[in-house]
Order: structure tokens, then sequence, then C-alpha cells
């Protein structure tokens, strides 16, 4: 008699079925996004053309989300500056994960004196008013997106720093790493391919909620009027230009806003999955 056929399913339907709706829509959205900005204004219209015919008027079969004020498609600048919106915040991220997971690890693992000047010099910067600092720093310097994505990165990485190296701390006391230091394993690889696999599902939480961040406050400071060239089609420009247009033309305002609002609370939530699901909580 032969053996019944297996019925479990494979690791791609198990993946699936764990997936809570949320986290599949979180998923959908960013993956919507990411094609916006890679591809989006390549079919969108121009961001700067402008209808002098139709200027603030709600959504309409030409205009899908209405015009602003000069005249200007909303949708066609929400789908362009959806590539600034993510570029930035992506970079300050990236940034924060890779600083923080080799100063982060090796300040924890290492410990003594080099442990203590580097958690000196985060608890100092981690004291500054960072996000005050950065309005003051762009206002007077004046050179827009990069130096914004620059001071930010500056200080936000100091953050990151002091959770992976208490998580460093933590796995430096494990039996694993007792085992590799006591065969001679050099401290390098016990803390880069031995510690740091482990604290992977920790970084991708850290990076979601820097990318989160950077995204609000890149956003903030373009609503400002600071960090975004005058009359790109930045999100937080559009919310800031949007605000007279409330009563003709809310999508002007809404649009960018909901944007900021989703994109920044999806990849938490996935972020947040991944910890959880990789951490086994």
């Amino acid at each position: 008699m032969s053996a019944a056929p297996s019925t479990s399913p494979d690791p791609a339907q198990r993946f699936g079925s764990r997936l809570p709706v949320l986290v599949w829509l979180a998923f959908g959205f960013v993956g919507g996004i990411l094609v916006l900005a890679m591809i989006g204004p390549v079919f969108a219209q121009s961001p700067t053309d402008q209808d002098l015919f139709s200027i603030a008027v709600p959504p309409s079969g030409g205009h899908w989300l209405g015009t602003d004020e000069l005249g200007r498609d909303v949708l066609a600048r929400l789908v362009t500056g959806a590539r600034t919106a993510v570029m930035g915040p992506v970079i300050v991220a990236a940034f924060g994960l890779v600083v923080s997971a080799g100063v982060g690890i090796f300040s924890g693992y290492s410990g003594g004196l080099a442990d203590g000047i580097i958690m000196r010099i985060v608890d100092f910067v981690v004291a500054l008013p960072g996000l005050l600092l950065a309005i003051v720093l762009v206002s007077v310097l004046g050179s827009g997106y990069w130096l914004a994505i620059a001071v930010l990165s500056f200080l936000n990485v100091q953050g990151d720093i002091r959770i992976v190296r208490g998580a460093a701390l933590k796995e430096r006391r494990l039996t694993y790493v007792e085992a590799a230091r006591a065969v001679g394993v050099p401290p390098a690889r016990i803390m880069f391919r031995h510690i740091l696999p482990n604290l992977l599902a920790l970084l991708a939480a850290t990076f979601a909620v820097d990318f989160g961040g950077a995204l609000v406050a890149l956003a903030g400071l373009a609503f400002l009027g600071l960090g975004a060239e005058i009359g790109s089609p930045e999100w937080g420009s559009m919310l800031s230009e949007g605000q007279a247009l409330l009563l003709g033309n809310p999508a002007a305002a809404l649009a960018p806003a909901l944007a900021i609002i989703l994109l920044a609370i999806s990849v938490n939530l996935i972020g947040d999955w991944v910890y959880d699901r990789y951490t086994g909580r």
C-alpha cells in the first residue's frame, strides 16, 4: 500500500499563513511606493507643468488628485516626490544600520576603556536637541536636502549604537561566545561572524524605526521651507503649500500627509513583524 502524499504546506505557504493582514497591507504599500519611486516619474505627467485654467481645482478625470495653487497636477508631484521621500530616509537608516552594527558590537564586546570612551561620546550627542540642531544648521548653511540627510544621519545613529551595544553585551555572556574564545577564535571573527547574525532582527527593527523617523524629520524640514529646493515635488513642501487649498482642493494637502503617515507606519509594522518573528516573540 503506497504512502499517502504529504499534505504539509511548503515554506512559502507557511510564511503566508503566518503573516498578519496588516503586515501584508504594509508590504503592499511599501512595495507600491518603491515602484513609484523607481519608475513612477517615467509615466507620470510633468510635476512642473502648469495649467493656468485649472488652478486649485478638486479631483477630476483630468487631474485625479486635483491641482495646486499654480495649476500643477498633485498626483504627478506626489508620484515624482516618492523618489526623494524614500531615498533620504533609506540613506539615514542605512548609515545608522552600518555604523551601529560596527561600533555598537565592538563597544559591547570589547568593554573596558574603549567602551567607556564610545559611550561618553554617544551620551553627549544624544543629549543634543537633534531636530532643532538640524533646523539651525540647514537654515544657516543653506545647503539643502543633502545637508539635512547628513545632519540627521549623524544625530540619529547615536541611539542605535546604544541599542546594539546593549544587545552585544548580552550576547557576550552567552555560552557560544565563551566557547569561541576558548578555542582561540579572533575577536573580530566572534563579533562579526557569530554575534552579528544573532542581532540581524534587532538591526532590521532599528532600520525601520530610523526610516520612519527620518521620513517625518525630512518632511518636517521641507514643511518649514528647509532642506528641499523651492518648487520641488517634495511631500513635506506639498503639505505646506496645500494648507491654503483645504477649502478648494483638500487633496493637495491630504494626499502627501497620508503618504507620509502610511509609509512610516507600514515600514514600522514590517520592522516589528521581522523582529517578533525572528526572535521567537
